[in-house]
């Protein structure tokens, strides 16, 4: 599916050492009806980069990854991207960015014309020039040597022609006097962000990016145990780590899973019982390498028996901790599953569960059902799509789907010894329903029936977020 569309659909983990620093990178999908994924890696990241297009500026789904951001006070840096295209003016995209996400931005580089015209960027704390020359191929870029020369100076006039030349100055002479002052402590709170132009493609601006990158970004930041608050310091001796991503069949011939852990013998806190962990694997786009040993920040992938849920905690020592969960978000589309051959039942519910742990969907059914029908809820339609597919390819079982004309989910948040969703005052278009553990759920057919059962049932208490705890 990833060819056939032209996009990502699942997050990707690889590690590689640059200028003896190990960098983790969570490569996220940026197609909106996959963004559920990218909000839980962004839960296991330190700091994030946001890419903008330099035509598009910021985009409906960047708004949701922000918020994310945000919650979590992580540093933001972004790069602006494709300036060898035809691209919106600087302040513009500044402005915007600012206005749009609420977040200030410091430039710290600036861009010398767009599309055709694009002739590199000017280095603001070097004072120096990297000019751009391509040679026609799609990522072929000659890169002339940063040149330092002074705005004014008659070889900037050769290098990058005088209009350039004199536009460069302003823009410069405008930013000095009255951009934001660069706050490192404002940077690290993500409350500034540190903006590079350049493009991707061609490879122009992506080095300089990183080594700024490298010099602001913090290392591996603390995280607090959810029952305690107490700090978990990144350099303790005692092992600990979460499960932020669960992924099946990465090898189709052994049906494996991996669960992919940020962080022998470990204490599963979510199961409450010490279990040996299998060998731990470093990823690198499709190869794989054995490690023995990780730090924090690390990615790392364990087999997973069919024991880990994302957002799971292992540790070890004689005092354990547990990190906030991951949460749940309400889905927006929903479908009623079936599969086509009854004789292929357990390749169905081992298809749906194992794609369900992953977090790729939500599997729902009614009140005391099994699994023979179910109903699957997704962030966006492709999502469906997905599902049909690897269902089909990974799993061998064609299923029968069809669309519900729900568009809103409730968790309902009081004790069920308390409360019978059987009992509730509710419209005809609204369907109690449970999750596969069973906590109850309300699915609704506007917000109407929403307002509805909130003010005919004065005890019911509902959440749009499952497993919130941070």
């Amino acid at each position: 599916i990833e060819k056939q569309r032209g996009i990502s659909v699942t997050s990707s983990v690889l590690q590689f050492n640059y200028q003896g620093k190990c960098i983790n990178i969570l490569d996220t999908p940026g197609h909106q009806d996959f963004s559920e994924d990218t909000y839980r890696t962004l839960m296991a990241a330190d700091s994030a980069v946001m890419v903008i297009d330099a035509a598009k500026g910021v985009e409906a789904q960047t708004i949701k990854l922000f918020k994310v951001c945000t919650l979590r006070h992580i540093p933001i840096f972004t790069f602006i991207n494709k300036m060898d295209r035809e691209a919106r003016d600087p302040f513009e995209l500044m402005e915007n960015i600012e206005t749009i996400l609420g977040i200030k931005t410091y430039p710290m580089n600036w861009p010398i014309g767009c599309g055709k015209e694009f002739k590199g960027v000017f280095d603001r704390g070097t004072r120096k020039v990297l000019a751009f020359e391509s040679d026609g191929r799609a990522n072929g870029v000659k890169m002339v040597d940063e040149i330092t020369a002074e705005l004014g100076a008659p070889e900037m006039d050769e290098l990058i022609g005088a209009a350039n030349h004199q536009k460069l100055a302003d823009d410069i002479e405008l930013l000095d006097g009255a951009a934001e002052e660069f706050d490192l402590d404002a940077v690290q709170h993500g409350q500034l962000s540190p903006v590079f132009f350049g493009s991707a493609l061609t490879n122009f601006g992506v080095e300089p990016f990183l080594k700024e990158f490298l010099r602001l970004t913090p290392p591996p930041l603390p995280r607090k145990d959810a029952p305690t608050g107490d700090v978990v310091d990144p350099c303790s001796e005692q092992f600990s780590g979460f499960v932020f991503k669960i992924q099946a069949n990465m090898n189709k011939n052994h049906r494996d899973r991996i669960a992919f852990e940020r962080g022998m013998e470990a204490f599963h806190v979510q199961e409450g019982k010490n279990i040996k962990l299998a060998t731990g694997t470093s990823l690198m786009a499709d190869d794989r390498a054995i490690v023995d040993e990780a730090y924090a920040g690390d990615i790392i992938g364990l087999f997973d028996p069919g024991i880990f849920s994302i957002g799971d905690t292992l540790c070890t020592g004689k005092q354990h901790v547990q990190f906030a969960g991951i949460p749940t978000f309400a889905p927006e589309h929903f479908a009623r599953v079936t599969q086509v051959d009854t004789m292929k039942r357990k390749q169905f519910v081992k298809g749906m569960e194992q794609i369900a742990q992953e977090g790729a969907i939500q599997i729902f059914r009614d009140l005391g059902s099994g699994m023979e029908e179910v109903i699957v809820g997704v962030v966006g339609v492709l999502q469906l799509e997905v599902l049909e597919y690897r269902l089909r390819n990974e799993y061998n079982v064609d299923i029968r789907m069809q669309t519900l004309p729900y568009e809103h989910l409730r968790w309902i948040m009081n004790d069920p010894d308390e409360l019978d969703p059987k009992t509730l005052d509710l419209t005809s278009d609204t369907r109690c329903i449970e999750d596969l553990k069973g906590n109850h759920l309300l699915l609704f057919g506007s917000p109407w029936s929403i307002n509805w059962a909130e003010q005919h049932n004065e005890q019911l208490k509902l959440s749009e977020f499952g497993n919130l705890t941070f």
